[in-house]
């Protein structure tokens, strides 16, 4: 018998429960009932339906499933490839030369893969920033991807290769929509697309047709080099700046900026990871705190970076203190108290990504929220204990390797460390073909030159896209 059959009440039993809820309590020895989709019930000894199966918490955490609200999804195929780039060497190679060679097949491998991987590491839900969407093969090999793996997912539409404006009218593009675009609680859709800032807005008719389907924008902003306040100033002046829209780095702006997005209900998704080593911007936790804005935390890419969000938490904690004690040294003065706590990043990897893609039914353990939940518990090993923080034990202590459970849309996906009902073969295989095919494709030295390539001159650029000529310094000043 399957003790977690489909429609069977799961119950965690005796964890520390974050329930991340607006008091951020924590629940010593408390139980999480799920039943069906939902999360029923929250507390001590709880009392349950008969034939519940139960999860032995005793001794880890319980919390929320961890949302990334901004990732590359197609490029995990080429995991770790750029793990020396800067900014600029990924843009050359994605936009300008070899991202044109990945097919449906390819995006379907780094969707599969990243989407298992996300669930490994407690990530239950995710954007897929999928600006590799050359064609609607490649949207539809996308979709399939995700929907073929049991966690929750957003396609965030894009494509590095055509302008905004052309592929959003495309009727081939308006035909996807239709088809794949249901309504599936488990399959949001968003548009991914970046505004350089040309005053002639180019981007204006992308932004309509967002309006006219209903679906929230996520976009690249205050990238060093590439973006910068003059697209902001553009979405707002033509009132394109709403409460869905994502701000995705905001590395590098001013305050006029920041306040535009604040007065405007954004949200800003934070990738520390990739800010601190691409060249995007300081992280910009620091002055997002000042001007209230709502915070979700995203790893960008596996073609650098790690796959989870301990390490998204562990860093984006790390930049804003280091940022703290600078200026305090600066000064002559010294920080006595931390401005930004443990709690406060676990929440932002938490309610701060359900609220940025606007489910208040999400990132909270609350009875009727969705039954999206994570138990952190290793036995096996000598730093699961004590726990005496349990916020900081999940940012500074915890690992992947850690997350013992994961339940999504109330399914048990893995359990005591181990997925379930993955095929890694079949995954890996696919991920194999596509590295087989750029090799081939490229040619070996070219390969191999790519892990840290040469870049001409000519191709150190304003922005990464070929639809506009505009160039502007002020995406090189703040």
């Amino acid at each position: 018998m399957n003790d977690f059959a489909p429609g069977r009440p799961v119950v965690l039993r005796g964890g520390t429960v974050l329930p991340m809820d607006a008091r951020r309590q924590v629940l010593a020895g408390a139980d999480v009932l799920v039943e069906g989709d939902r999360i029923a019930a929250v507390g001590p000894a709880l009392q349950v339906p008969e034939g519940t199966a139960e999860i032995d918490a005793t001794g880890g955490i319980v919390m929320p499933g961890m949302i990334d609200t901004h990732r590359h999804m197609w490029q995990t195929a080429i995991r770790g490839y750029g793990a020396d780039w800067t900014l600029t060497q990924y843009f050359v190679w994605f936009y300008l030369e070899h991202g044109k060679l990945f097919r449906p097949e390819d995006v379907h491998a780094g969707n599969v893969l990243a989407a298992v991987e996300a669930l490994d590491a407690g990530v239950t839900t995710v954007v897929d920033w999928s600006h590799g969407l050359r064609t609607v093969d490649h949207a539809d090999a996308a979709a399939d991807a995700l929907q073929s793996v049991p966690g929750r997912y957003v396609l965030a539409y894009g494509n590095i290769q055509q302008p905004p404006a052309e592929w959003t009218a495309a009727p081939e593009f308006r035909d996807f929509v239709r088809r794949r675009v249901t309504g599936d609680d488990m399959f949001g859709f968003q548009l991914a697309f970046d505004v350089l800032g040309d005053p002639a807005f180019p981007e204006r008719p992308a932004f309509e047709v967002a309006r006219e389907l209903g679906a929230a924008v996520t976009t690249h902003a205050g990238v060093w080099g590439a973006t910068s306040d003059d697209g902001i100033r553009l979405m707002h002046d033509h009132g394109f700046m709403t409460p869905g829209t994502v701000y995705v780095h905001a590395a590098s702006l001013s305050a006029d900026s920041y306040h535009r997005i604040a007065a405007t209900g954004g949200s800003i998704s934070v990738s520390t990871e990739s800010e601190q080593s691409a060249g995007q911007g300081y992280p910009p936790t620091w002055a997002v705190r000042l001007h209230g804005i709502p915070v979700s935390l995203s790893m960008d890419t596996s073609v650098w970076w790690s796959g989870d969000l301990f390490s998204a938490m562990r860093a984006t904690l790390g930049a804003d203190r280091s940022r703290e004690h600078l200026e305090a040294h600066a000064k002559g003065g010294t920080i006595t108290h931390c401005g930004l706590r443990a709690e406060q990043v676990v929440e932002w990897a938490t309610r701060g990504g359900a609220h940025a893609l606007g489910r208040d039914d999400l990132g909270s353990l609350e009875p009727g929220k969705k039954a999206d939940l994570v138990l952190i518990k290793n036995d096996h090993s000598p730093v699961s204990f004590p726990l005496l923080h349990p916020y900081g034990h999940v940012v500074f202590q915890a690992q992947r390797g850690d997350v013992h459970t994961v339940v999504v849309n109330g399914r048990v996906v893995k359990h005591e460390h181990r997925l379930l009902d993955a095929d890694l073969a079949a995954a890996r295989r696919q991920v194999e073909a596509t590295v087989e095919h750029l090799r081939s494709a490229m040619g070996e030295e070219t390969w191999q030159k790519g892990m840290n390539p040469d870049i001409p001159e000519t191709k150190i650029l304003d922005n990464p896209y070929t639809y506009t000529d505009y160039r502007s310094s002020s995406t090189h000043s703040l």
